[in-house]
């Protein structure tokens, strides 16, 4: 996240708080899964792609529940 996204979400106030605070860590989420997609294609070490499916399972998961979230405010 950069420092304006930071910004953004500190000066935000009640549901829009809210609102941005998911919408951002989907955004953070889905740059997590687009990482470790890549290490589960292209890695060699077997420790590091287990971690990395791991990874687009959970991240995915919290997606999704944040995305039900975002869609009931």
């Amino acid at each position: 996240m950069s420092e304006q996204d930071m910004q953004a979400l500190q000066n935000a106030q009640g549901v829009d708080a809210s609102k941005l605070f998911l919408t951002q860590m989907i955004k953070h989420h889905q740059g997590a899964i687009t990482m470790a997609q890549k290490e589960i294609k292209s890695g060699h070490y077997q420790p590091a792609t287990a971690l990395a499916q791991s990874i687009v399972t959970s991240q995915q998961q919290e997606i999704n529940t944040m995305q039900s979230i975002l869609g009931s405010l």
